[in-house]
């Protein structure tokens, strides 16, 4: 019954129309306090990740020595401003994804990554586990040029090291950063307000030697 939702993406002129305003967010941080939607810092940079049910990847980022701020939303559809229930139809286009601004001085871009890679399966296509749908697809957007190289040579070190564990091909999407939309004041820092909340993330057990 895990594979009733659809497992492909859905074509941008069958997407649903979504809305022109933004969805009513979270003004702070529960955990630290910082206003949700602070410029990056000086000095500071950002990345972007699906890796499954955000509630549990956004817990992962925010304990991280150096990550600054944390925030979940929706990326790389064709519906506008979508909703949570809007997302969950698979028929905005859209992934559960978790922004991060971090200090490259404390935690690498490649320290991401490793974390990344290690605590979710990216061989499985359009799921996470009982998680399924294009919502739950494993991918990195990136900022720039450098993050992109350095995303798409951990990703071919990484494939090579899950292949001889027999894992799959990966299934990880790396493209630029597409539009961030903010998902509702519920899911920021889910994990945080509901301690006992669902987390999804399973990793292989296999290790990225950055």
């Amino acid at each position: 019954m895990i594979f009733s939702k659809p497992t492909a993406m859905v074509r941008p002129d069958d997407a649903l129309p979504g809305r022109a305003e933004p969805l009513p967010t979270a003004e702070t941080h529960f955990v630290s306090g910082i206003p949700l939607k602070s410029p990056v810092p000086a000095g500071m940079q950002e990345a972007m990740f699906g890796m499954g049910c955000f509630w549990g990847v956004e817990r992962l980022f925010w304990q991280v020595p150096g990550v600054w701020l944390t925030m979940a939303g929706y990326a790389g559809g064709y519906t506008p401003n979508p909703t949570y229930q809007e997302t969950c139809t698979q028929m905005t286009g859209h992934n559960e994804v978790v922004r991060v601004i971090f200090d490259p001085a404390v935690v690498s871009y490649a320290d991401l990554l490793k974390i990344f890679w290690e605590n979710h399966d990216p061989t499985q296509g359009m799921r996470q586990g009982n998680d399924v749908g294009s919502t739950y697809r494993s991918g990195i957007y990136t900022y720039t040029d450098a993050q992109r190289a350095e995303a798409e040579r951990t990703k071919a070190e990484y494939e090579a090291g899950l292949s001889s564990a027999g894992y799959g091909a990966v299934t990880t999407e790396i493209v630029p950063v597409p539009e961030f939309f903010f998902a509702e004041d519920y899911h920021q820092q889910y994990l945080a307000k509901n301690p006992g909340g669902y987390c999804g993330l399973r990793g292989t057990g296999v290790a990225c030697v950055i």
